[in-house]
């Protein structure tokens, strides 16, 4: 872990732990960016730099802002499956809760829904955001089914970030959930 990421929080869910991410992290993330995998989170061809840099920006946004992206992974194995958490770059419209699965085997098990209720519990909980909203690619059919599963409604009306077509799913404020799915923080 960078030194400077050393007293970030860790999330603890029933099956996985969400931790900062780390130079351990970077060769799954690279291979997810060089795979047709990523077709929603870039906006064309990336080669292994802009990917660098890409990856620099999940852990420049916890250095510049204090918090963002946790990585995934399962308890008991620190193997990255994916990052999600709050998300709120310069010029973005509203705060965000994002995710992405890095590795292919981890789709499909339920781990980002796990994940994305604990990230915004801590959201609301630890960063005392009043509401969310998650900004999608339209083509993007299992995170549109995932912001539904969380109880996010599509707002046709929001800005987006940038150019590229995008839908807006507004999660519940804090006082419409009955609980943010995290069991502790440490």
């Amino acid at each position: 872990m960078t030194p400077h990421l050393a007293d970030t929080p860790v999330l603890e869910t029933e099956r996985l732990i969400l931790r900062a991410p780390g130079p351990q992290d970077w060769p799954v993330f690279r291979a997810m960016m060089a795979s047709e995998r990523s077709r929603f989170i870039r906006s064309g061809e990336i080669d292994e730099g802009q990917a660098w840099r890409a990856f620099g920006h999940v852990i420049g946004h916890w250095i510049l802002r204090g918090w963002g992206n946790f990585v995934m992974t399962r308890k008991g194995d620190d193997a990255a499956l994916g990052a999600v958490g709050p998300w709120f770059p310069a010029g973005w419209p509203e705060q965000e809760i994002g995710w992405s699965i890095w590795s292919q085997e981890a789709e499909g098990r339920g781990f980002a829904f796990e994940a994305a209720q604990a990230a915004r519990g801590f959201a609301y909980d630890v960063l005392n955001w009043d509401g969310a909203v998650s900004y999608i690619d339209p083509d993007n059919t299992r995170s549109i089914a995932l912001a539904e599963r969380l109880g996010a409604c599509r707002d046709d009306d929001a800005a987006t970030p940038g150019d590229a077509p995008c839908l807006v799913y507004r999660h519940p404020v804090p006082d419409g959930l009955a609980d943010g799915g995290m069991e502790a923080y440490s």
